[in-house]
Formats: structure tokens, sequence, C-alpha cells
């Protein structure tokens, strides 16, 4: 992904830079995710989370010069590209946005990266879209990501279901960008690694039968099933016409089926099944889950602690550049994310804001040890999950 400024963005952003002029000493962020559809279950955790970065900065006083900050929703719908690009195009001629948190899912994160964020010059910080394909996106330097490619993910998996005796495995993803690249890239790294995929097949969402897909993926045979799917869709569809035809009972999660949503359809009926998605042990991340709970939502959520960060990186760039305009903050993400600099955990948003206007330098840590390597995104780490009593338990991070 190359990291180059057009001079063109500068322009472009003109019209949103003069609206949020109109609203004084306050800036808008953009807050897009999928409110409804197949991660509904998912985003209000991510929203809070990014909303608590937020109101820290807002209650510090410390950004430009008391500037507070505003989160505007939109809803992404996860899966509607058109619907996704309509609602990010009204948060800028409408909202006066100055950046975007998010989008969540691969394919709408993509539509809206290509037909709205380019076009008007927009950053964009994505906390959950991690299709292979984004590191390759021409994107003018705008649009980043607090988390890992599935690349990342497609090793990561092959390391939880190896270390756990598994050597056969079937897969079933979504038809989409995200299911596709994941599955891709979980099974090139299975097989190279000496393991056997029986049979990698699509899946629709929002379908009532889901037992003629089940019935393909046990007559290929595996001892147990990746479903590279949603939690709130098609993904529990799989999992639910597998127990009851008696195909698999042992499931790997990735991350898009990782929510409480998940123990809440099956219970105990998945016991025995495991899987990861994004997370850390680290200090911030404690810090992070504290915080959370006293807000009154859940931080080990997926993505949640992803989303903080990719605000409190938004605004750390502004107060980086002197400036709220895209044109100006777009080339600082990357150096507050990074060495050098003081180490900046969650909570320590005023901290870092103060630092960058006396001129020095941090590098933030953040809820996730954020690192963010060339193609602006999230060197990655991983929480693996088992599934315990009908509970999701944490089984170690990798």
């Amino acid at each position: 992904m190359k990291k180059i400024l057009l001079a063109s963005a500068a322009t472009a952003a003109l019209s949103g830079a003069a609206f949020a002029d109109s609203h004084g000493n306050e800036v808008r962020i953009g807050v897009i995710l999928g409110f409804t559809g197949p991660i509904e279950s998912l985003t209000p955790q991510m929203a809070e989370g990014a909303e608590l970065a937020m109101a820290e900065v807002t209650a510090s006083g410390a950004l430009l010069d008391g500037m507070t900050v505003t989160s505007v929703r939109a809803d992404s719908t996860c899966i509607d590209a058109a619907a996704a690009t309509t609602a990010a195009e009204r948060l800028i001629t409408s909202e006066g946005i100055s950046g975007i948190m998010g989008a969540d899912c691969s394919g709408v994160t993509t539509a809206i990266l290509s037909n709205v964020a380019l076009p008007n010059g927009m950053v964009m910080i994505s906390p959950s879209a991690t299709s292979p394909a984004l590191s390759q996106v021409e994107d003018n330097g705008l649009f980043f990501r607090t988390s890992p490619s599935d690349a990342r993910q497609g090793q990561v998996m092959t390391e939880v279901i190896m270390d756990r005796g598994f050597s056969e495995v079937a897969v079933t993803y979504t038809n989409n960008d995200y299911g596709q690249g994941l599955a891709d890239s979980f099974a090139a790294a299975f097989e190279a690694a000496g393991g056997s995929v029986t049979l990698v097949a699509s899946h629709e969402d929002g379908r009532a039968d889901y037992s003629a897909e089940v019935g393909a993926l046990a007559a290929a045979g595996g001892e147990a099933l990746v479903v590279a799917g949603y939690v709130d869709t098609g993904g529990s569809g799989i999992v639910q016409a597998s127990l009851d035809t008696g195909a698999f009972d042992t499931f790997v999660f990735p991350d898009g089926m990782v929510s409480e949503a998940l123990v809440g359809n099956f219970g105990t009926d998945i016991d025995g099944s495991f899987g990861q998605f994004p997370g850390t042990d680290s200090e911030g991340a404690s810090i992070f889950q504290a915080m959370a709970t006293e807000a009154g939502f859940d931080g080990s959520s997926p993505f949640a602690a992803e989303s903080y960060d990719a605000a409190a990186l938004m605004l750390m760039a502004m107060q980086a550049a002197g400036s709220t305009d895209p044109a100006d903050y777009a080339a600082r993400v990357m150096d507050v994310a990074n060495a050098p600099g003081e180490v900046i955990q969650p909570g320590e948003l005023a901290r870092a804001l103060e630092i960058l206007a006396e001129g020095g330098e941090v590098d933030y840590a953040g809820a996730t040890a954020v690192e963010l390597i060339g193609p602006g995104e999230s060197a990655g780490n991983y929480r693996e999950i088992s599934i315990e009593g009908g509970e999701i338990v944490t089984a170690g991070y990798r």
C-alpha cells in the first residue's frame, strides 16, 4: 500500500474542512460500523471503545487549545457496499467530519475508501477490516488499521489448530472479501505446515437452511470445521446445521465468530471448540479493560480495544500536525503510533497531547500494543480462546 499524499487531497478536503469550521471549537469524527447486519452484536462495544478515547481527549482540554471531540455514528451494515458508501458520504457532506473511525468489514471498508475517502481526502482508521487485499490498496496515505491482516491470522490459526493436535480440517467461509481472504490465507498456511484441508467452500449469509453446505463439508471429512463467517448470520447457521446433523461437533472460530452471541446461541453444545481474535495481554490491555468496565461496556469484546486505539491515534495525529485537516495530519499517524517517543498507555491521552503540543514525540502502545508496519496496519497479536462450560475462556496469547 503506497503512503504518498497527493496534493489533490488537500483540495478535495476543503468542503469538509469548511463545514467543520462552522462547528467552532469542535472536531467531529465519523464512527461507521455495522450497527445492523451480521456483526451487530460486536459493534456497540466497538463504538463505545472509540468514544471512550474521544471522551478522554475532550475531558483533557488539551486538544488544539481545548477542542471537544464529537462522535457521529453511521451504519456500514458490514455487507452492503452501496449503503455504506451513502452513509460515509453523509458523514462528510452533511456532518462535516474530520476523520473516519471505521469501517468494520473488509468489503464495505474497501468501498468507502475507494468511493468516498480517496475522492474527499479523508483519513480512515479501521479497527477490524482484516482482508489481506487491503495491504495492497492504493490509498494515498489515508488508510490505516489497528487490526492485523488475515494473512497473519491464517498463520496464527494454523498454530492454534496444530498445537491442539488436529491435522485435518474442513473450511467454510462467508462469500465476501473477508471470508475469501481469510480462507485462502489459512488454507495456504495450514497445508504449508503439513496439515490437510479437505474442502474449502463458501456459504451465503442470510439463508434459512444450510444443510446442503454442511452435507458437502461432512462428505469431505475433517476432524474439525473452520467457520470463517459471521456470528449473527450465516456462521451460526452453519454451526447449527452441523450440530443438528451430527456432521461436526468441534469448530474453529476466527474473529468474526467470537462474541457472547456465540455462546448465547449454542452454550455447551460447542464445548471443546476454540479459536482466536486480535488481542494482547499487554499492560495497556489491562488498563483498557478496567476503563471499559468503569464506563459500562465489555472491553474484552473483539475489536473494542482496536477501536479505542484507532480513535486515539487519529486525535494524537491531529495534535502532532496542529490541525484537524486530514491533508495535514494523515502523515503523522505512523509517527505517533511508533517509536521513538514516550510510551503512552490508555488513560494517558492527556499526557500524550501535552507532549505533542510541546513539540515532543510519543510512542503510542495503547490497548493493543500498537505497532504499525509498512502499509499502515498492526503487526498483530492474538487472543486464543476455548469454549468451556458454555463460556468463552482465554487460553493464551500469540
